[in-house]
């Protein structure tokens, strides 16, 4: 096969009608809009309130401000090629969404097994939380979360670099993504995948286990409360993180373990909904309705704007 030089791909976004696509278009900057506002809100309560000036609510500010991050690299794009009938995005362009979408989407794995960390602190070593989670151990958490995770997906963005197209530059997808690049290359993909199943599960795969074995220790703890009501509150503190964690790491599990089996372009583009828009749209409003701390905070800052 004759290998070419791909200077741009196409992009597929959903449906070829021009009506539906500007309406996906508005419903996608709709979405985009109030993922960027909510979590800009969470942001700011955070940082104004000083009721909210905790380890955890630090993790929590920085996790609103990476699904902000991780928002911006795919949204935009799918709504300018959905709004134009430019469905295009040049090879720079591509590998540059890649390694962001993969370096932020890594950093808020490695954030949320930071805040599963935290909680078990708080639950079940409560006499020390103050100084295991100090201020300067809260930053060096954070600064490794980032270092490795711009690490690690270098690896993926310098591999993907590396491959070889011929035949077609259409990408069945709405933002450059591993397993549509992987489908049109022309390149053996084995020492890629196998670099995907191995070192991409033990370093995704290690913050997961990490969060399992947090609330395994903290769903202990919480057995052995005799009071009910105190149980519920923890409880109550807990799920909120559990549902983000659940909705990120279930829609990640479809994506990046079925790529021995190659499903349709719409079931695939539906998943990545799920991951890239929904759940950054979605966390801070669970956090919101189920944590009573930032629905009080939330309510102060009404009564003093009144």
């Amino acid at each position: 096969m004759n290998q070419t030089a791909v200077s741009h791909f196409v992009l597929l976004s959903f449906s070829e009608r021009p009506g539906r696509q500007i309406l996906l278009g508005i419903f996608f900057l709709s979405l985009y809009l109030v993922t960027v506002i909510g979590n800009l809100v969470i942001i700011l309560l955070l940082c104004f309130d000083p009721k909210l000036q905790t380890p955890m609510y630090f993790f929590l500010g920085n996790l609103s401000f990476l699904d902000i991050c991780f928002s911006s690299t795919t949204v935009p794009k799918l709504v300018a090629n959905l709004l134009s009938t430019t469905k295009t995005i040049s090879w720079k362009d591509c590998m540059a969404q890649l390694y962001c979408f993969f370096s932020i989407g890594n950093t808020e794995s490695f954030v949320m097994a930071v805040m599963a960390f935290d909680r078990y602190v708080a639950i079940c070593r409560p006499l020390h939380y103050t100084v295991i989670m100090s201020r300067e151990t809260c930053f060096i958490l954070l600064v490794l979360c980032w270092t490795l995770s711009f690490l690690h997906s270098l690896i993926y963005s310098l591999m993907a670099s590396r491959l070889s197209f011929c035949g077609t530059n259409v990408l069945e997808h709405f933002f450059c993504d591993i397993p549509p690049i992987l489908y049109i290359t022309c390149s053996d993909t084995s020492a890629f995948k196998l670099v995907l199943y191995s070192e991409g599960s033990l370093v995704v795969g290690s913050s997961f286990v990490g969060i399992i074995v947090s609330y395994l220790y903290i769903l202990k703890s919480i057995l052995n409360i005799s009071s009910s009501g105190h149980r519920r509150k923890l409880f109550s503190t807990c799920s909120s993180h559990l549902a983000v964690v659940w909705l990120f790491y279930g829609t990640d599990l479809f994506t990046y373990m079925g790529l021995s089996r190659r499903r349709g372009a719409l079931y695939n583009q539906l998943v990545s909904v799920m991951y890239a828009v929904v759940a950054p749209l979605l966390n801070p409003f669970i956090y919101s309705l189920r944590n009573n701390d930032v629905k009080s905070a939330f309510q102060r800052v009404l009564l003093k704007a009144r």
